[in-house]
């Protein structure tokens, strides 16, 4: 089985834990192959715009290839334990689609794996964080006018996402689909309010595209997995391929997959 989402030591956000650590617990519990997907640099414009995003979430680009350096060592001290993998969470902004694919020009050849993940949202020209907090979620809802515009956002956001260009590196698969709920959990989601989820589902197949299917809301107070039952479902009807990620943070983190394997 594989863990096709565990970040490193590099995670602003993340743990002190060694990738030791992470690669030992993998071990522990029986998995055979992990990919580290940490976070890749946020295009330079956009920080010098936004430099709050780049405070505690994604690596530094001066600090990319480090990451990428420390990966490749373990892979080969470990290649006969572990299939490791170097990779790494692309973050689509919408209107930065060429300086995305320029750093993927750059150091998409390194890659092993990759996912692309919308973790910002664009309303009246301006860019907000949709997993960041409670307090800046709501604040989201406000300016958008309601829940509902909200992620209807979200969701026009993937369809780009998956229809943008950004060239020979881009990754082919969906990071947590549907993390808009993360502050949101409760709220009953009417797909069919929502019908752009199944054309980015279908356009997701039609590309043979793959979800990561996300078990990191089941380790945050009030949330749970992402992706409910009903879109379970209609992923399941389509036939697109889902690969278990948990999105570690620590190492201890990776044994909420378990009860899956």
């Amino acid at each position: 089985m594989k863990d096709g989402h565990i970040h490193t030591p590099f995670c602003p956000h993340g743990s002190t834990d060694t990738f030791e650590m992470y690669i030992e617990k993998a071990l522990e519990i029986g998995l055979k192959e992990i990919s580290f997907m940490e976070h890749f640099p946020l295009p330079e414009k956009f920080i010098n715009l936004y430099p709050e995003f780049n405070m505690d979430g994604n690596v530094k680009e001066e600090n990319f290839e480090a990451y990428i350096k420390e990966v490749n060592f373990f892979k080969e001290k470990y290649k006969d334990k572990l299939k490791i993998n170097v990779g790494a969470e692309v973050d689509y902004i919408e209107g930065y689609e060429n300086e995305i694919k320029f750093m993927l020009d750059k150091y998409g050849k390194y890659f092993d794996d990759s996912i692309l993940s919308v973790h910002m949202i664009k309303v009246n020209e301006n860019y907000y964080p949709i997993d960041y907090s409670q307090e800046s979620f709501n604040k989201l809802v406000e300016l958008a006018g309601s829940l509902e515009n909200v992620y209807q956002k979200y969701y026009e956001i993937i369809k780009k996402s998956i229809n943008s260009d950004l060239g020979i590196y881009k990754p082919t698969r969906i990071g947590h689909l549907n993390l808009i709920r993360r502050f949101s959990y409760d709220y009953k989601i009417d797909y069919n309010k929502f019908p752009v989820v199944m054309e980015l589902l279908r356009i997701m197949r039609k590309k043979n595209y793959t979800l990561d299917y996300n078990i990191s809301g089941e380790r945050k107070e009030g949330c749970g997995i992402y992706i409910d039952d009903f879109l379970f479902r209609q992923i399941l009807e389509l036939d697109i391929k889902m690969i278990y990620g948990s999105d570690a943070h620590t190492a201890k983190d990776i044994s909420s997959l378990k009860k899956f394997i």
